[in-house]
């Protein structure tokens, strides 16, 4: 996924406050905070705290409310994901096994699917680096609540991760993406080698997936419209 140019700039010092900001309950409402009391915590001024709240305001991780007696702040779905980036990476480090395992529903897409997986500059890539020509289309899954809040770990599983490139076709240029090796199961079974491909530019929000397979996924594994399924990254 793309960050803003805000987020980008976000650093250690601004996460650190940032998790200050969960702990203090800005995780499921607004918690009320001075730059005094969060200064202390972070062992700095309270101009240097105000300057981390703004600048996480600034690339939409927190939103504030300014009130007389301080501020009331809370996390934003995109703070959220920040976090659970950071919990990957320290479970990378501290666990044997740090599979992320997304929940959700199978849906029917936009037909978009068939036409991009199926361009050459793209199936290429799939060929050379997945070593498969992926199916005609995409498996789509309709994240539950709790797995649109967990995706943000998606990015730190790097050892999974699989970059396709951009590229351009006379005037019109097509945008690169990053799929992530993962196992799909259903009541029906599972099927290892399948991938998630997140693109840099797509209509989808969070809460949406998409799974690329050499098969027909729908078929392998009995799939309908409104089947439950979990898809697995990351797995030993």
């Amino acid at each position: 996924m793309a960050e803003t140019a805000a987020a980008s700039t976000v650093g250690p010092d601004e996460l650190a406050a940032l998790k200050r900001v969960a702990l203090a309950g800005g995780l499921d409402d607004r918690a009320k905070l001075s730059c005094s009391g969060l200064a202390e915590q972070l062992d700095a001024s309270a101009q240097t705290a105000s300057r981390r709240l703004q600048r996480l305001d600034d690339a939409g991780l927190v939103d504030r409310e300014v009130l007389a007696d301080g501020q009331r702040v809370v996390v934003t779905d995109a703070g959220v994901a920040r976090l659970r980036r950071e919990y990957a990476d320290y479970r990378q480090l501290f666990e044997a096994d740090a599979t992320l395992s997304l929940d959700g529903t199978v849906t029917s897409g936009m037909g978009e699917g068939k036409h991009y997986i199926s361009l050459s500059g793209y199936m290429a890539q799939f060929r050379d680096r997945l070593g498969y020509e992926p199916f005609a289309g995409t498996l789509n899954v309709e994240l539950t609540a709790a797995s649109v809040r967990a995706r943000g770990e998606l990015e730190a599983q790097t050892d999974d991760a699989t970059r396709i490139d951009g590229w351009e076709d006379g005037d019109r240029t097509f945008g690169p993406a990053t799929c992530y090796a993962a196992r799909v199961e259903s009541d029906a079974g599972s099927y290892d080698g399948a991938h998630v491909i997140v693109p840099e530019r797509t209509h989808h929000d969070a809460t949406q997936l998409e799974l690329i397979a050499p098969v027909k996924l729908r078929d392998e594994l009995a799939l309908s419209d409104g089947d439950d399924l979990t898809v697995h990254v990351g797995e030993p």
